[in-house]
């Protein structure tokens, strides 16, 4: 089931328990449990999703100590805060206590405000470690699009890398920002527009160049003009954006490679700070040897095995980050690996282990296979190595091999 069915399957249950739902409590169990569970995160595991959470640094207020709804942690570090409101309520972060925890917790970069309907998203764009005053992203999950529910994917347990979506956060903000600037300067141009376009039109060419002084006078003149100009361009970019897609589909960018180039953003991005830095385990070096001894095997390719370690997961590639033929998750109390083989075809190489379809991740993963141990990868040294030459051959002649 593909990632935005699983939402709109948990949007259907909160639209027929809303109206049932009364306090905090009730909101907490029945609309947003149900929702972090969506997004991939073990809520019967109080070590993964965490009630009540309180901190070292924890103050009393009105003879209890503060506390945050719910803490989420993955491989042991605390990556995102809830703050939950009754049903009824709006959702907002106003006294404070939320803001202290995001502040006081480093590993923390995403702080989230809920009343089970909408969801608001917070981070630390303006100053490093200090909780922003707005959201950068809201989703409501009785009321949203196709383009949110991309953006939700960030968050998923499979996806979630805090650099990633920091960077994502600050163009959602200022693409929002910028699209508001541009569409107000579109429909009603401004002066200091108008008379940066007169100014700049000797720049195309001497006979379009205006001699005398920019006035008041001139930029009225001016004015249907440009609005004329925004039009005419606005329908010919219009135009030729339909004309490439009908005539030239094979250019346009699909959602896999829109991912692709997310991965590479996260590839780029500097991961030395001490406060998001990945500590790359023992057993998860080991599993590397393991897999490269199996790939060794390989008649076919040649491409070397490299690694790259995020908070989420370990994952395997050949040459570069977006080109990765298995991803691991080796958690101390649950391990297992991703694939982009077919799911059949991972059944079939995987007889006598838990083989689930994937519901949500970036990059065509399609296949969980659960194991107990890194030993198991072993016994699925042929799985591992179809992976391997599945991707190592596309990246050589441009398309995957057959099954």
């Amino acid at each position: 089931m593909a990632f935005s069915d699983d939402i709109a399957k948990v949007a259907e249950q909160v639209r027929k328990r809303a109206e049932a739902v009364s306090g905090e409590e009730a909101t907490k169990m029945g609309l947003i449990v149900p929702f972090f569970n969506t997004l991939g995160y073990d809520v019967f595991d109080p070590t993964e999703v965490i009630p009540e959470y309180i901190a070292d640094f924890a103050i009393k207020k009105s003879g209890q100590m503060e506390k945050v709804d719910y803490a989420i942690s993955i491989s042991n570090a605390i990556v995102m805060l809830v703050e939950a409101k009754a049903r009824d309520k709006k959702p907002e972060a106003h006294d404070g206590q939320l803001k202290r925890y995001f502040n006081g917790l480093r590993s923390a970069k995403v702080a989230i405000v809920t009343n089970g309907i909408e969801y608001l998203f917070f981070t630390d764009l303006r100053h490093e470690n200090i909780m922003d005053d707005e959201p950068f992203f809201i989703f409501n999950i009785l009321n949203y699009d196709q383009k949110q529910v991309e953006n939700l994917k960030f968050f998923h347990r499979d996806n979630f890398d805090a650099l990633v979506i920091k960077r994502h956060a600050e163009e959602m903000v200022y693409l929002t920002g910028m699209t508001q600037l541009m569409d107000s300067l579109l429909r009603s141009p401004s002066d200091e527009f108008i008379r940066f376009l007169i100014s700049q039109l000797s720049n195309i060419g001497s006979r379009y160049a205006v001699e005398s002084k920019i006035t008041s006078k001139i930029i009225e003149k001016f004015r249907p003009i440009v609005k004329k100009s925004i039009q005419g361009s606005l329908v010919d970019l219009m135009t030729q954006s339909i004309s490439k897609e009908m005539g030239q589909s094979n250019e346009i960018s699909s959602p896999t490679q829109l991912m692709e180039e997310v991965e590479e953003i996260q590839d780029e991005l500097e991961q030395s700070t001490e406060d998001d830095r990945v500590e790359t385990t023992a057993e998860e070096l080991e599993a590397f040897e393991k897999v490269k001894a199996i790939v060794a095997r390989s008649t076919t390719c040649t491409l070397e095995v490299k690694y790259k370690d995020v908070v989420s997961y370990f994952g395997l590639n050949v040459g570069k980050v977006t080109w990765w033929f298995l991803r691991l998750y080796l958690s101390p109390k649950k391990k297992s690996f991703v694939t982009r083989l077919p799911i059949d075809e991972v059944k079939k190489l995987s007889l006598g282990f838990e083989v689930q379809e994937m519901s949500a991740s970036f990059g065509d993963a399609t296949a969980r296979v659960i194991i107990s141990s890194i030993d198991d990868l072993d016994i699925l040294s042929d799985l591992i190595l179809k992976c391997y030459e599945s991707e190592a051959s596309k990246r050589i002649s441009g398309k995957p091999v057959s099954s």
